[in-house]
């Protein structure tokens, strides 16, 4: 303990998580205090990070206070009955997770630790939330499944950075437009599993929402106000007591999944086949038949029918692969409707994919998605597209990169894993300026030149993965002081390149399956660092002095010995 008291002493983070323990020891509540000799007093910092997860903790002290530095605290995973009030005095607390724990009441006091951003409360016996959580007006994170909460204040309506909300499992009987009107932010909503007989008419009001849940509750209808929701990515709706769909569902256009199982369907609207999903779920309804015109819905991955009475089809088809299914449906098209249905093409997808990518006005659709078709070169909709930010061509063939593609100047996001690029991109990346994400991960790389970084000095991610022998002697990875995150998984190294050590915002990095037999000790230079993969090496010992370090921080071989 007192090994891990002196670590934390000296990097400001402290992991207890997984040690039996029934109380905090007193020691972590005042951390600078307890300095031992031989340490410098003016070289310790005050602890910001506190992991006590996965204990039998029963209680925190109201001593809590004296870590007024605390930025994370989780204490999740323990036998809390209640919280301290204290806890509204960590003014610098961003992160909380009490979950899977036994509090039935959240202090009032919580909302004066007003620069939370995340909590997590989940899976507790909570019957309501406090109204002071109103006051964390940077609240963007908020999770409290799995309680028995009633309804959620209207304070929180003063928590308009809201993206993620969870409170599946509750006992929510309606959510209040009011609160939905608030959220302008939101991305995630997950109210599944409540007693919710309604959707708000205001559900519109959500145009960033991609992903919505509400399954098994008691709704009746999806109101037409659905088509405001135009981020929605995946709408998952079964287990309710819907006996229609509006036709309006019919504009989601960057809907990718909609379950619709365990309902009371009687027919999918026709207007709803203009969907462009990869999942469509229908099993367990009332339904009869199904509309010719879904077989138009050549991006549909899986279709599930399991519990209709579809007297109209063959059993055979109904059970059968989807694309057959859908084939068949479009053979009972009429004629002249038959003659403009083809299978989607490569060509109609790249079209498809720069249309939505052009039309969008929001960040999460400035992108083209051109995965896994078959390409052997870049198409020209992707320099076409305007001011597209992100580029996915991975899984493809493409060999080389053309000039067009530095004409390209916002974008962001590059990503050309597993195609068949032999040589450094130096030329075309020099003239994207705003490049911070480049994955050319499993490409037959040949050796970078020396100074290839140099090109892209805003990289924050860089994948290299399954590249072996791509990286010269001494690659010069100081030239990328932005980086965050750095895969160089499979690359066949036996030694970890020196430069990564002077990346001082380094977040994440990834050295697994390489052959490594040590690590130096200058890794504990890198003080942003969080995760950090040594996995499937050969690594079998370690420097004593960097343990407590890599304690928080790493994952090993399972054979590892200290």
């Amino acid at each position: 303990m007192d090994r891990l008291l002196k670590a934390a002493r000296a990097s400001g983070s402290l992991n207890l998580s997984n040690r039996s323990l029934r109380d905090v020891p007193d020691e972590v509540y005042r951390s600078l205090d307890a300095v031992a000799e031989g340490e410098n007093w003016w070289e310790a910092v005050e602890l910001q990070k506190l992991i006590l997860a996965h204990n039998n903790i029963e209680s925190l002290k109201q001593e809590l206070r004296n870590l007024s530095q605390l930025t994370v605290l989780n204490v999740s995973h323990n036998k809390l009955s209640e919280l301290p009030a204290a806890i509204g005095e960590l003014s610098l607390l961003k992160s909380l997770d009490v979950s899977f724990n036994s509090i039935q009441q959240l202090p009032e006091d919580i909302g004066s630790a007003a620069s939370l951003v995340k909590i997590d409360c989940s899976s507790n016996r909570l019957k309501e939330i406090p109204c002071s959580i109103g006051r964390c007006i940077g609240l963007s994170e908020f999770k409290s499944s799995n309680n028995i909460i009633t309804t959620l204040p209207e304070d929180m309506a003063n928590c308009s950075k809201l993206m993620k909300l969870d409170v599946e499992g509750n006992k929510l009987i309606v959510l209040s437009e009011n609160l939905i009107a608030s959220w302008a932010m939101l991305t995630e909503l997950n109210a599944s599993k409540n007693l919710l007989s309604s959707i708000p008419e205001n559900i519109g009001s959500l145009s960033r929402l991609i992903r919505l849940d509400l399954h098994q509750n008691k709704i009746s209808s999806i109101p037409s106000s659905i088509v405001g929701c135009c981020s929605l990515a995946e709408f998952y709706m079964g287990n309710n007591a819907l006996s229609t769909l509006p036709a309006e569902i019919g504009a989601l256009l960057h809907l990718g999944t909609l379950d619709l199982h365990s309902n009371q369907l009687k027919e999918y609207p026709v207007e709803a086949c203009k969907l462009h999903l990869s999942v469509l779920d229908l099993s367990n309804n009332s339904l009869t038949g199904l509309p010719p015109e879904l077989g138009n819905m050549t991006t549909l991955r899986r279709l599930l029918l399991p519990g209709n009475l579809l007297r109209t089809l063959r059993s055979s088809l109904v059970s059968g692969p989807t694309p057959a299914l859908l084939k068949y449906l479009r053979s009972r098209l009429s004629g002249s409707e038959d003659n403009e249905v083809m299978t989607t093409r490569k060509e109609d997808v790249i079209t498809m994919a720069t249309r939505l990518s052009i039309s969008s006005k929001w960040f999460y659709f400035q992108e083209l998605s051109l995965e896994g078709l078959g390409l052997s070169a870049v198409p020209s909709e992707v320099w076409e597209s305007g001011e597209v930010i992100k580029v996915d061509l991975s899984k493809n063939s493409i060999q080389e990169l053309p000039v067009e593609l530095s004409t390209c100047t916002s974008l962001q996001t590059l990503i050309l894993s597993r195609n068949k690029i032999q040589e450094w991109p130096g030329a075309i990346v020099k003239s994207l300026p705003n490049l911070t994400c480049l994955k050319l991960d499993n490409n037959p790389l040949r050796q970078l030149p020396s100074d290839g970084f140099q090109v892209v000095p805003m990289l924050q991610i860089l994948d290299l993965s399954g590249n072996a022998r791509s990286l010269p002697d001494n690659p010069a990875f100081s030239s990328l002081p932005h980086l965050q995150e750095l895969y160089l998984r499979r690359m066949q190294l036996h030694e970890v390149p020196s430069e990564i050590l002077s990346l001082q915002q380094l977040q994440i990095l990834n050295l697994s399956q390489n052959s490594l037999q040590s690590i130096s000790v200058e890794f504990r230079n890198l003080t942003s660092l969080t995760e950090l993969d040594l996995s499937d090496n050969d690594i079998s010992t370690l420097p004593p002095e960097l343990l407590p370090w890599l304690f928080i921080r790493v994952c090993l071989n399972p054979a590892y010995r200290p």
